[in-house]
């Protein structure tokens, strides 16, 4: 207790510290620029949205839906701006815009013939000056180029109406009055049609030579301090300080569609846990979420290439690489699951059932609606796919269709508003040579894997397998602020040798507090078994039966549109599945920046 103690002060620092810096970091910069033009609007990381997710079961997450934009600012674009400022209505129709230059813009009066002049005009010819509440604003001053504005629109006005006219709509006194008027602020005229027209042409000019008017940037970067205690396992292991980052280009081509070229970089890897005898336990209980897809040093690769397309009323998923199965089938886990590993459950496990764990890589799916939109029952949906992990290798064995692979099938129905439940199916090959059942598509002879025990996962290396794997995956929201999901899993793995067959069993209930405490907050407490197998020979002979019970809580705390603050628990009991193994604590503040 007196390590846990001493760990748990060393980190409290650490901790505090981040959590300050960040918060202090993210209020300076929106601080910072009170006045610019142009913002980027954060939204949710832009997961897929699978067609069989369940239309009633809606969650806010912060998606990053941006295209970026720059324009440069020169002083000659003041009056621009002065004239874009004056031509709209602004937000207080009593407050005046501030002339930084008196010799640069004066005032016209309310007395002045100009103005009377143009407020006949304006009267006359409904020739309103560019005001959207269709006021002329008649009770104060304007500037000479705001005049010139309205002006310039009466001219306008006045041509069209020379122009279509079947009768001389038009008198010479006006047009007189226009000359007159033309002549006194033709140098204001000039002004505005000129930076009008520079305008156009600089928008021209960027909208031929930007990257693409179709791409935009999606990216999430995850800074996480972290540690576990308990026994050995908290002697073998120190506070880590772990980063992950994710840069998503996302291209339509349809409006309709949308290709994803993903990089990656990160360094974080899973603790690795001690048994009471001094040995490390072969496990993958309580792996997190952000030490998936690790490239170990921060190297860049392009760990995700999937394009989705709709096909009548059907949606179909292309993967070239890095392909999952919750890429294009609903998880039923809303709050928990977020796409991306960054805003919600602290765990692999917490974040969705481990039956989409089996298997990845390149591949295709389909879902296909089914049903009615009226009435108790919303519209459910069928869902297909076919995900093998060694696509692209040629050698024996190997390839799209002869190497490991994963085809799943799952009914989606919507019951009402707020209840939502799956039917899975997942049928899985994998070839002689070793690997693990929860891989993730890391394919034949793959040390990965991303949930659960070594006696769950671990396939025999002298002769193939095949899978056959079923779920029941639910979530049921009551309320706007509360919502609960939950999933069973069953997997039963034959193999083709002698003593390789077993079975293996997870499940798990969450309950979410959305909105706790603030919008975009989100409370989550979740508690399951991770995936496990009794009474397994071999090299796992009496390694253990004890069920491995997973307890998680989190709060996300929104500090802006754009970052969140994670700190949380993971609790494992039994590892390993004895109970001889102490219990390991897992704490970890997690911070995520979306753009």
């Amino acid at each position: 207790m007196s390590h846990l103690l001493w760990k748990t002060l060393v980190l409290s620092p650490v901790v505090l510290g981040v959590t300050v810096l960040v918060s202090a970091r993210a209020m300076a910069a929106e601080v910072a620029n009170p006045s610019e033009d142009i913002k980027a609007k954060a939204s949710q990381i832009e997961a897929p949205i699978a067609s069989g997710a369940s239309l009633s079961i809606q969650t806010e997450q912060p998606k990053i839906n941006q295209q970026l934009f720059a324009q440069a600012k020169t002083d000659g674009n003041q009056v621009l701006e002065q004239v874009n400022r004056y031509s709209s209505e602004g937000k207080n129709q009593n407050s005046l815009s501030q002339v930084t230059s008196v010799s640069q813009f004066s005032d016209v009066q309310p007395t002045d013939w100009a103005f009377q002049a143009l407020q006949s005009l304006v009267e006359r010819y409904g020739c309103i000056a560019g005001y959207p509440n269709s006021t002329y604003r008649g009770n104060r001053a304007l500037t000479r180029y705001e005049f010139a504005a309205g002006l310039n629109a009466c001219l306008d006005r006045v041509n069209e109406l020379i122009a279509t006219a079947t009768a001389d709509l038009v008198t010479k006194q006006d047009l007189a009055t226009l000359q007159r008027l033309q002549e006194e602020f033709s140098a204001e005229l000039a002004t505005l049609r000129g930076r009008v027209d520079s305008l156009e042409a600089r928008t021209a000019e960027l909208e031929a030579n930007q990257f693409s008017t179709t791409t935009k940037l999606v990216g999430e970067a995850i800074f996480a301090v972290t540690d576990v205690f308990g026994g050995n396992t908290g002697d073998a292991n120190n506070t880590v300080f772990q980063d992950r980052v994710r840069l998503d280009l996302q291209t339509s081509f349809t409006g309709k569609d949308v290709l994803h070229t993903r990089l990656a970089a990160g360094n974080a890897l899973a603790f690795t846990q001690v048994g009471n005898n001094g040995v490390g336990i072969d496990t993958a209980e309580g792996t997190q979420t952000f030490q998936l897809g690790s490239t170990g040093n921060n190297g860049v690769i392009i760990d995700w290439l999937a394009y989705y397309v709709p096909i009548g009323p059907a949606q179909a998923y292309f993967a070239g690489t890095g392909g999952i199965h919750s890429d294009y089938v609903a998880t039923n886990n809303p709050y928990f699951e977020d796409f991306d590993g960054g805003n919600g459950a602290l765990s692999t496990f917490a974040s969705e059932s481990p039956i989409y764990r089996i298997g990845g890589g390149a591949g295709a799916a389909l879902t296909l609606p089914f049903g009615k939109g009226g009435g108790f029952f919303k519209p459910s949906s069928l869902t297909i796919g076919y995900l093998a992990s060694n696509a692209s290798n040629p050698g024996p064995n190997q390839g799209l269709l002869e190497g490991n692979y994963a085809a799943l099938g799952q009914l989606n129905f919507s019951v009402g508003d707020r209840f939502s439940i799956a039917a899975t199916y997942v049928h899985g090959y994998h070839g002689a040579g070793g690997g693990n059942l929860f891989d993730l598509g890391g394919g034949l002879g793959s040390t990965n894997r991303v949930v659960g025990t070594g006696q769950a996962n671990t396939l025999t290396t002298l002769n193939g397998s095949s899978s056959n794997s079923y779920g029941i995956e639910a979530a049921f929201r009551p309320s706007d602020k509360l919502s609960v999901s939950g999933f069973v899993s069953y997997h039963d793995i034959t193999g083709f040798g002698a003593g390789d067959d077993y079975e293996a069993w997870s499940y798990g209930l969450g309950v979410a507090l959305p909105d706790f405490g603030k919008k975009g907050n989100v409370l989550g407490i979740f508690a399951g078994a991770e995936p496990y197998a009794f009474n397994r020979g071999g090299a796992f002979a009496g390694t253990g039966n004890d069920i491995p019970y997973h307890f998680e809580g989190f709060y996300k705390y929104r500090v802006s549109d754009n970052i969140s603050i994670t700190p949380g628990v993971i609790w494992l009991t039994s590892p390993g599945q004895n109970s001889n193994n102490d219990d390991a604590i897992i704490g970890t503040l997690r911070t995520t920046f979306t753009f």
